[in-house]
């Protein structure tokens, strides 16, 4: 549908002064040929969100009543009473992976006893031991979605992105001898190199929508209260002409996306320099004060840089541990970490799991985003693997058994979802890594952390677990 009979390439951008716009997946951009649309638009796209301080499933109790993982093994399970009901909806493409267990996050040395906290974050993408150090020679090793980032990332302008949510500061020691570090981040390019997490969405529209801008042109731009889509007007309608009209309609809605995110940064940008009283005068000015609507401008982002292939892969940090933030949205109104510290009591248990239903809860928004975009011979979901979870599982005694995770997508055909597996006790996360490296194309990967072999993501074995 390409009028002028020409193919345009995937790698075509709109460019205006210190602007560069990637397009999403277009008819125009496929080959002549038979499977010619699936073999360009088959890129599976990883995103990684960490959940600090475990789940209240991890519990005795938890475990009784299926506040994490539902009772059933295979695909006949029922969410209702878990934390993990707002996927319901999205049961299709979802596996749980349950009973895991992250060793690396333990003590492995009496000096290192009560660091758990500071050192969960770096173990969750990495399943390595970090060594116990407030100085600059930190050590851990390479991440999940690093690793990924090697290969997938030499095909698109943004090898990865890192987002958090809370405050990072990459500087000094925090507790029981762990530099703060290992709690700012959850991706290492290498076991000595880690990398920094934005927590600013306007940082990252800026890196998504304005590589190679400098930041005289970003400051520019914004003083003149434009769009970035105001620079490339000329672009838009000089490609508009020579697309038909089932692209037309799709680049319209790509440009509408790019406007609303931008709108709303705008928005919490012009509050937050208002005078007006805020909720975290310390957080940077287009960071909101919810903590949904900060959620969904970094998933929103998320989804438009997997539409238009400016990266495909994601870590995303969405709580630091030691977290005091309350989220009265759950109907629990104690602050974070101080809910996780439950002591066994049920009730508090009960609260915490409402808690952890509310994170989850926000993960359905992106999820309906990837779903309703189409890509190829399928939609965004279909091509994309979205790992959720915690290297924490009860986090009232600070303990990495029984660790909350889910995988969400069907990863271009490797996860055929609908299914919860039960490991058996103890068996490593690194395990379920390791298959998501493999699901993703990295079958050359032969071990992560602490790794044995790679589950079986495809069917669900019957497993011994002990209470």
């Amino acid at each position: 549908m390409f009028l002028t009979q020409k193919r345009l390439s995937r790698r075509t951008v709109l460019k205006g002064m210190g602007v560069t716009v990637a397009l999403p997946f277009l008819d125009a951009m496929v080959p002549a040929g038979a499977f010619a649309r699936t073999a360009a638009a088959a890129k599976t796209r990883l995103s990684c969100i960490e959940m600090v301080h475990g789940s209240a499933g991890s519990t005795q109790i938890g475990i009784k009543e299926n506040l994490w993982a539902p009772a059933a093994v295979g695909r006949d399970f029922d969410l209702t009473p878990s934390s993990l009901s707002p996927l319901i909806p999205y049961k299709e493409y979802l596996t749980i992976v349950s009973n895991t267990h992250v060793r690396n996050a333990e003590a492995f040395k009496p000096p290192e006893i009560g660091g758990d906290h500071f050192r969960s974050s770096a173990t969750f993408l990495t399943q390595e031991h970090p060594k116990q150090t407030q100085g600059s020679d930190v050590h851990v090793g390479t991440s999940l979605d690093q690793f990924y980032a090697k290969k997938a990332g030499q095909e698109t302008p943004i090898p990865s992105m890192q987002l958090c949510i809370e405050a990072v500061d990459q500087a000094g020691g925090c507790a029981y001898g762990y530099s703060c570090v290992y709690t700012d981040t959850i991706s290492w390019s290498s076991p000595t190199e880690p990398l920094p997490m934005i927590r600013d969405p306007r940082v990252a529209f800026d890196q998504l929508f304005g590589v190679g801008a400098t930041p005289e042109e970003r400051a520019a731009n914004r003083r003149a209260d434009k769009s970035i889509l105001d620079w490339i007007t000329t672009e838009v309608g000089q490609l508009r002409r020579e697309l038909g009209p089932t692209d037309r309609a799709r680049l319209n809605d790509y440009l509408t996306d790019i406007r609303e995110i931008e709108r709303r940064i705008q928005k919490v940008e012009a509050y937050n320099t208002s005078g007006e009283p805020r909720e975290m005068p310390e957080a940077p000015i287009g960071v909101p004060d919810a903590f949904d609507e900060h959620v969904k401008l970094m998933f929103d982002l998320q989804a438009l840089a997997f539409a238009s292939d400016v990266t495909r892969v994601f870590s995303f940090k969405m709580g630091r541990d030691g977290s005091g933030r309350s989220y009265p949205e759950s109907g629990v109104k104690t602050g974070f970490h101080p809910a996780s510290h439950h002591q066994e009591k049920e009730d508090r248990i009960h609260d915490f799991a409402k808690i952890n239903r509310y994170h989850v809860s926000m993960v359905p928004y992106f999820l309906e985003k990837l779903k309703n975009t189409p890509d190829g011979d399928g939609s965004l979901l279909d091509h994309s693997l979205v790992l959720y979870g915690s290297p924490m599982g009860d986090s009232n005694v600070h303990n990495h058994k029984r660790c909350p995770l889910f995988l969400a997508g069907h990863a271009n055909g490797r996860l055929p979802g609908g299914l919860h597996i039960r490991t058996n006790d103890d068996a490593p996360m690194a395990n379920v890594l390791l298959a998501v490296a493999h699901s993703v194309g990295l079958e050359e990967l032969e071990k992560i952390g602490d790794s044995t072999d790679p589950i079986d993501l495809t069917s669900a074995p019957a497993a011994t677990t002990t209470a």
